[in-house]
C-alpha cells in the first residue's frame, strides 16, 4: 500500500506498507518500531501481540504521546482491559488497529500536528494493497 503523503516540515511521516515491512522516509523496517513525530525507535522488544504489557510500552509513554495508536500485525487485535489502563491511567488516548490502518492514521494525525506515537507490529502477510 502506498501512502505517500508530503513530508510535513521536518516530521517523521510513513511513506508506504507492504507485507515486508514500513517505510519510513528513504529506509524499510521489516521489524517492530515506535514512531512519533520526531523520533524512531527501531529497538522495540515486542514481537508478537500477546507480549504487550506494561514494561513493553514504556517506551511509548516517555515519548509522552497525547494519543497512541498500536499496530497489531496483519489484523485488528484487542487488548485486555488491563492493557488498557495503562494508557488510562496516564490519560494517553490509545486506539488499536491492524498496523496498516495505524500508518495511516498515524500520517493523518501528524499532518493534524498532534501529539501521536504509533507502536507498530509488523504488518505481516496480507498487509499489501
Amino acid at each position: 500500500m502506498e501512502l505517500t503523503l508530503e513530508r510535513p516540515g521536518d516530521h517523521l511521516s510513513i511513506q508506504c506498507v507492504t507485507a515486508d515491512g514500513i517505510q519510513i522516509g528513504d529506509h524499510w523496517y521489516a521489524g517492530p518500531l515506535i514512531v512519533s513525530t520526531t523520533e524512531l525507535l527501531t529497538d522495540w522488544k515486542a514481537q508478537q501481540f500477546n507480549d504487550l504489557n506494561e514494561q513493553q510500552l514504556e517506551p511509548v509513554f516517555g515519548l509522552q504521546p497525547e494519543v497512541v495508536l498500536v499496530g497489531t500485525g496483519p489484523r485488528q487485535l484487542f487488548p485486555a482491559p488491563e492493557l488498557m489502563m495503562c494508557f488510562y491511567r496516564r490519560n494517553i488516548g490509545v486506539e488499536f488497529m491492524h498496523t496498516r490502518a495505524a500508518c495511516r492514521t498515524f500520517n493523518v494525525l501528524v499532518s493534524d500536528h498532534r501529539k501521536v506515537v504509533a507502536a507498530l507490529l509488523p504488518p505481516g502477510p496480507g498487509a499489501a494493497d
